[in-house]
């Protein structure tokens, strides 16, 4: 195991929920120049003023003094996500007028010279130390796509919002999945599969289906932070979102696996309440998705509740 990763059973399951965010231990990634793999991140960013300086500063000094470049690519931006980025050193602003995350990343890659490349949501924290951790798990033999692990960050959201996050971090998942982490990295022969990035809504989902099961891994390292929605609605919004895109690329439902992991899983009232809410959040995000799906909207729903002031701290 690489000496920037942690032992396995020092860190949360991946996709663990974490209603009280724990502070990691800065490991020893900053040492020698050479031994730090070289590579890209590119983060596309549509109106995220109230993220971006808090996703840029995790990655602070992978900026200022490593061989990994960072790219913010603004697409479509109306408020100050670009003006915000520049101040953070060593990060390269592209502006594009289109408001689209795959023209995004399309735009980052056609600047970005180093390999790997680290797709990240412009909502996301990672350390220096897993950015290092993956680079370097994508020069292991066979390995071609990666990404961390992750955590579901639920501080501060509402009681239903919660529930859900625990049932589903219930749900055993794909072992080697790239999606819904907010961030996924290639080498460059992975990159190799496909020319650029399709006009897709999911685009995590379409990664995915583009390599084998032992092509891909993820890494034992300090997990990727993921803030859910604090409210229902934005919930709702992102749920939406995810089976929309799910349904472009002809992905299958897996509601009734799904709902017999849960099943087994209720262990009391809690977990019977948690279950309750899934369903209910589930069953209505589908509806909608279904509905926009016949209307062929091309909307982005958006979570608006961890871009608030008070949801972005």
């Amino acid at each position: 195991m690489s000496a920037t990763m942690m032992a396995a059973g020092a860190l949360p399951r991946d996709g663990a929920v974490e209603e009280t965010p724990r502070s990691w231990p800065v490991g020893e990634w900053a040492q020698a120049r050479g031994e730090r793999p070289p590579g890209a991140i590119i983060i596309p960013a549509h109106n995220e003023a109230a993220v971006i300086v808090r996703t840029l500063r995790s990655l602070a000094p992978l900026c200022a003094k490593s061989d990994v470049e960072v790219f913010v690519v603004c697409n479509g931006c109306t408020d100050e996500t670009a003006a915000l980025a520049r101040e953070v050193p060593g990060v390269h602003v592209v502006e594009i007028d289109e408001a689209s995350k795959t023209a995004a990343l399309n735009a980052g890659d056609s600047l970005a010279s180093g390999w790997p490349r680290l797709y990240l949501d412009a909502d996301i924290e990672v350390s220096p130390e897993t950015v290092v951790a993956l680079f370097e798990e994508l020069e292991r033999p066979g390995v071609v796509a990666a990404r961390p692990r992750f955590v579901y960050d639920t501080h501060g959201a509402a009681g239903p919002v919660r529930a859900y996050y625990r049932a589903r971090s219930r749900i055993p998942g794909q072992p080697s999945r790239l999606w819904g982490a907010g961030g996924y990295a290639v080498n460059r022969n992975g990159h190799r599969r496909f020319s650029s990035f399709p006009a897709v809504t999911a685009d995590d989902s379409w990664i995915d289906m583009q390599f084998g099961e032992h092509e891909k891994s993820i890494v034992p390292a300090i997990p990727m932070r993921v803030r859910t929605p604090r409210d229902v609605q934005g919930l709702l919004a992102v749920l939406t979102r995810q089976r929309r895109g799910q349904l472009e690329l002809g992905v299958p439902s897996t509601t009734s696996s799904r709902g017999r992991a849960l099943l087994s899983s209720v262990r009391g009232p809690r977990t019977a309440i948690d279950l309750g809410w899934y369903v209910v959040l589930t069953t209505v995000a589908r509806r909608r998705s279904r509905v926009a799906m016949r209307a062929r909207s091309r909307t982005w729903e958006r979570d608006a509740s961890t871009r608030s002031a008070g949801g972005s701290q």
